[in-house]
C-alpha cells in the first residue's frame, strides 16, 4: 500500500492521509512530506529516525508570520533581565547564570530546544514502530517471511519519519505559543535563559498593563527558572529521567491495531484519525509508569510552584504584578493546542495538577524559616520535599526548625524498622561468633605452646 502511495498508484488521498497525521495538506506541504517518505524508504537499511526533519518542520512554521527582532526590543528585554537579576538576587540565595539571557525568534526556540525534544520522544515513536512490525511479522503469510526483514525495516523508516514530522508540527506550534525557555515547565535549554519578543507580546496584548511591567514580571520567571536548575545540578538529569521511564512504559495495542487494519478503508480517514488521537491504540498505564508520573508530577509542581513564590516575592514593587500572575495561572490551567498535541503524541501532559498546594508549602516554609533554609532544601535530591510533605507542610516547618536547633529528628517507621534489623542481624553473627567452638572456655587457663 505504501510503495503504491507513493508512485502515485493508489486511490488513496495523500491529503487525508496527512490530515489523519495531524499534519499539512497543502499542496508544498504534501509534496516534502511525500520527498520525506521517499527519502526514508532508500534509507530504511538502518531503520534509524530522521530528526533533522522534526527540526525542518519545526524551523519552517517558526517562520510563518514571523516578526523580527529590533534593536530597541533587545534594549528593552536587557534591561528587563538586569532589573530581574537585582530583584531576584533579594529573595534567593541562588547565583546568577554564567552566560547572558537571550531574545529568541521563534525558529530559533524551535531549534534550541529541539534536542530535548527528540530525546523525550525517541522510546515512544521507537515503541510504534516495533510494535507495528510484530504485526508484520505475526500476520504475513509464510511465503513471504523471507521479505519481512526488509518490509519491517521500510515500515521502521516511514513510521519514525511520520513520527518525526508530526513532533516538528508539535514543537513548531509551540514556538507560536511559549514565551520563554521554562515556559512549559521542563528544562529545554541547558542553563540558559530567555525570552521569545513576538510572544511576550501577543501575551500582553489585550491586559491593559504597561509592556515594560509585563516583560519584567516574565525576565523574573525565567530567570527564577533557569536560576533553579543551574543551582540544582541534579534536577535536570532527574525530570528528564523521569520522563524517558514514562516513554519507555508505553505499549501499543496489536490487538487493537489488527481490528482497525482488518475493517480499515484507506479513503475514509477520519476512523484513523479517531483511533490515533483517543488513545484506544495505547493500552492502560502500568504500575511502573504511574510511579514515575507522580514522581515526575510532584517534581514539576515543586519546581512551578517554588518559581512561583520567589517571582511573587521579587516581583512584590510592581504595580501589576498580580494581574500578570493570574494571567499565567490562568494560560498555565488550559494549557494550548501545542501542548495538548505533545499530550496525544507522547502521553505526557507537561501542566502539574498539584501547582497550588506545592506553592502553598512554599509560602509556608518561607514564612517559617526564611528564604536560606528553604533554597538549601534543592541541594540534594534526599532533601526535596515529598508528596506527603505537599499535603502536610507543618510537619516539614517542624523537621527544619528542629534541623536549625541542632535537635535530632524523630526516627520515623523506616528508621526503627532498619535499626531493628541491623540489631538483630548483629545478634545472630555475634552469637555465631561464640558458639564455634574457636573460643577458650573461661574456666580454663589458656593452653601453654
Amino acid at each position: 500500500m505504501i510503495r503504491e502511495i507513493l508512485s502515485g498508484n493508489s486511490g488513496v488521498d495523500p491529503s487525508k492521509l496527512a490530515g489523519a497525521a495531524g499534519l499539512p495538506n497543502d499542496p508544498a506541504s504534501l509534496q516534502a512530506m511525500m520527498m520525506q517518505f521517499q527519502r526514508a524508504m532508500q534509507q530504511s537499511s538502518d531503520g534509524e529516525i530522521n530528526w533533522n526533519v522534526s527540526t525542518e518542520q519545526a524551523v519552517e512554521i517558526g517562520r510563518k508570520d514571523a516578526v523580527s527582532i529590533t534593536p530597541a526590543e533587545r534594549s528593552q528585554l536587557d534591561q528587563a533581565f538586569h532589573v530581574a537579576e537585582l530583584w531576584l538576587a533579594e529573595v534567593t540565595s541562588f547565583a546568577s547564570l554564567t552566560s547572558s539571557p537571550r531574545a529568541l525568534s521563534r525558529a530559533e526556540w524551535s531549534k534550541a530546544t529541539m534536542p530535548l525534544w527528540t530525546q523525550l520522544a525517541e522510546p515512544v515513536a521507537t515503541n510504534i514502530s516495533n510494535a507495528l512490525t510484530t504485526v508484520l511479522k505475526e500476520q504475513a503469510p509464510e511465503q513471504l517471511q523471507d521479505m519481512i526483514g526488509q518490509a519491517t525495516r521500510m515500515i521502521k523508516s516511514i513510521g519514525g519519519t511520520m513520527f518525526a514530522m508530526q513532533l516538528g508540527q508539535v514543537v513548531g506550534q509551540l514556538s507560536t505559543e511559549v514565551v520563554s525557555g521554562g515556559d512549559v515547565g521542563i528544562p529545554l535549554l541547558n542553563d540558559e535563559a530567555a525570552l521569545i519578543p513576538q510572544n511576550v507580546a501577543a501575551f500582553g496584548e489585550g491586559l491593559d498593563i504597561p509592556d515594560d511591567q509585563v516583560q519584567l514580571y516574565l525576565a523574573v520567571r525565567e530567570l527564577a527558572h533557569a536560576r533553579l536548575f543551574r543551582h540544582a545540578r541534579w534536577l535536570r538529569l532527574h525530570v528528564i529521567s523521569s520522563i524517558t521511564a514514562f516513554a519507555q512504559g508505553i505499549r501499543i495495542d496489536t490487538d487493537a491495531i489488527e481490528e482497525l487494519a482488518s475493517g480499515f478503508d484507506p479513503s475514509n480517514t477520519e476512523e484513523l484519525r479517531e483511533a490515533m488521537t483517543n488513545g484506544s491504540l495505547i493500552p492502560p498505564k502500568t504500575d511502573e509508569q504511574l510511579a514515575a508520573l507522580e514522581r515526575l508530577e510532584t517534581t514539576l509542581a515543586l519546581i512551578e510552584g517554588w518559581v512561583d513564590v520567589v517571582t511573587a516575592e521579587a516581583t512584590s514593587r510592581l504595580p501589576k504584578a498580580d494581574a500578570v500572575a493570574e494571567t499565567v495561572r490562568r494560560r498555565r490551567a488550559t494549557g494550548g493546542p501545542a501542548e495538548q498535541a505533545f499530550s496525544t503524541l507522547v502521553g505526557l501532559e507537561l501542566r502539574p495538577r498539584r501547582l497550588r498546594e506545592a506553592a502553598a508549602m512554599w509560602r509556608t516554609v518561607t514564612e517559617a524559616v526564611g528564604s536560606a533554609a528553604r533554597d538549601s532544601l534543592w541541594q540534594h535530591p534526599d532533601l526535596v520535599p515529598t508528596s506527603a510533605d505537599i499535603d502536610d507542610p507543618a510537619a516539614l516547618v517542624a523537621r527544619l526548625e528542629a534541623a536549625a536547633r541542632g535537635e535530632t529528628p524523630e526516627p520515623d517507621e523506616f528508621d526503627m524498622a532498619l535499626e531493628d534489623l541491623l540489631r538483630t542481624e548483629h545478634e545472630a553473627n555475634s552469637g555465631e561468633t561464640e558458639s564455634d567452638g574457636t573460643d577458650t572456655p573461661p574456666d580454663e587457663p589458656p593452653a601453654v605452646p
